[in-house]
């Protein structure tokens, strides 16, 4: 566990510069990276509300578990979790704390978010879509193949052009995880 002052400077396009701090204790989980850490901010400093992503447990909303996995890829480190997960995050919070307004758009929270999310991370029309890449992403690829491609088209995985989206996913989590995730965002509201 790490635990102390989280100092950024971050711009975005078009946005305003922002240098700000947090008190921060950051859990690592023992098979990091596989596993992503979780965040907590512990100077009370941001509302512990769903309007500024605070989980139940009051951890940060960092993002969806996909896209978090994704961003993670690039540089599968501490430092690339901080970088590509928490200050953007934190630049959107201070962001809302001195403007009153979120600089990016926001997500639903819970699995109307997370559908949100992995509808543009696949670029995907649908729910049922997204669901069948899921079920694909969690099975072998030579399985997946065999199977109707989610993206509508009537031809197998393997025939598809939307297979290389599917393998490029296949290099941020393994079979399990999928499985696992889908199982645990069949049971969220």
């Amino acid at each position: 566990m790490l635990q102390g002052n989280f100092q950024f400077t971050a711009i975005s396009p078009g946005m305003p510069q922002i240098a700000d701090s947090y008190e921060l204790e950051i859990k690592i989980p023992f098979n990091f990276p596989r596993e992503l850490p979780s965040v907590t901010e512990i100077a009370m400093r941001i509302p512990r509300d769903s309007d500024h992503h605070i989980n139940h447990d009051g951890t940060l909303c960092l993002g969806s578990p996909l896209r978090l996995r994704w961003k993670m890829a690039r540089n599968p480190s501490l430092i690339g979790f901080a970088n590509e997960c928490l200050v953007p995050y934190l630049y959107g919070i201070s962001h809302k704390i001195i403007y009153r307004r979120f600089p990016f758009g926001e997500l639903d929270h819970g699995k109307p978010g997370v559908i949100a999310d992995y509808l543009d991370l696949f670029g995907l029309k649908t729910e049922e879509q997204v669901k069948q890449a899921l079920i694909l992403l969690g099975m072998k690829k030579r399985q997946a193949n065999k199977q109707a491609c989610p993206c509508g088209c009537g031809e197998r995985l393997r025939a598809c052009k939307f297979h290389n989206k599917i393998n490029k996913f296949r290099e941020v989590a393994d079979r399990s995880w999928f499985r696992s995730h889908l199982s645990k965002m069949g049971t969220d509201k």
